[in-house]
């Protein structure tokens, strides 16, 4: 190595280790979101608010601030070319990953929605690797086949019927998965244009004319405990706008291959958050299986990628 290439090596290797720690600080901003999700929309026992409402409201609220935040910081209008990958990306952050988990999460205790959605940053690696026309290894691959089908073995044994059966709360939890690792595939990409908090706030503020009246059409129509706005109020800033502000920074700066597998802290931190916050108990299985599947995403991680 020339002296001119390390000292190349140097500043890249500083900002990769910046997106690193950018994408850890989305990472815990985000695991807090199924237990959240689960104060806002209560259990089949204790509804609360609907499932649509906490969706759509939270992304409503957070276009609301991410108008002014673009009105304050005199953000240029996105060009053209970056229209349609907005739109992609609102499709997975916006309207599908929140959607279907706030929908399911009245049916799953967040400890089982935060294994299932463990393969998440398997899928980001996946699209972000297809994105940017890179060639994962065949133990790539490999990793990515038996983390996901740990990840249906676990949903099957946890499901309490017999045969090939998913509940339909794990497929939406699947869908959702799938649906964010485009979100993030494409934001990160368009934050390789534009800075990243614009990236979230123009996705948001383009989303308002189907977020806000759809809010308004589910809002509950019966008084709502404190502790369930609560959980929706962390959604709206923190899950669905300032969380972005780091991810999406963080996915530009170290790549979306490499920054998503920072994820794979996350369902970990999203059982030891709900533990507190809604009392659910870590049984030896959720433990095993969340240990396996984050050995699979770390796995894949020291594979190569040419």
């Amino acid at each position: 190595m020339t002296t001119h290439t390390a000292a190349l090596s140097v500043p890249m290797r500083n900002t990769e280790r910046r997106g690193l720690w950018l994408g850890l600080l989305g990472v815990v901003i985000f695991a807090l979101t199924l237990p959240m999700t689960r104060l806002a929309v209560g259990t089949p026992a204790d509804p609360q608010m609907s499932g649509v409402f906490v969706a759509m409201g939270r992304a409503a609220l957070a276009g609301g601030l991410s108008a002014l935040f673009l009105f304050a910081t005199r953000a240029p209008w996105p060009q053209r070319q970056d229209w349609v990958p907005l739109l992609c990306t609102a499709s997975g952050v916006v309207f599908g990953f929140p959607l279907l988990t706030s929908i399911a999460m009245r049916h799953v205790e967040a400890v089982h929605a935060s294994v299932i959605i463990g393969v998440l940053p398997l899928a980001t690696a996946v699209v972000g690797a297809l994105m940017h026309r890179q060639r994962p290894s065949s133990g790539f691959w490999l990793c990515a086949v038996l983390g996901s089908g740990m990840v249906i073995a676990f949903a099957m044994l946890h499901s309490g019927q017999a045969g090939l059966h998913l509940q339909p709360a794990d497929g939406l939890l699947l869908l959702a998965m799938l649906l964010g690792a485009v979100g993030y595939g494409f934001g990160g990409r368009l934050a390789q244009r534009m800075p990243g908090e614009q990236v979230i706030c123009w996705v948001l503020v383009l989303a308002l004319p189907i977020t806000l009246p759809a809010a308004l059409w589910a809002q509950p129509a019966q008084a709502v405990p404190l502790h369930a706005w609560a959980g929706f109020a962390y959604l709206a800033v923190f899950s669905q706008w300032l969380g972005f502000f780091a991810w999406y920074r963080g996915l530009a700066l170290g790549g979306t291959v490499r920054v998503s597998q920072v994820q794979l802290v996350q369902p970990f931190l999203s059982m030891l958050f709900a533990v507190p916050l809604l009392g659910e108990t870590l049984d030896a299985v959720t433990l095993g299986f969340g240990l396996a599947v984050i050995a699979t995403v770390f796995a894949s991680k020291r594979m190569p990628v040419r």
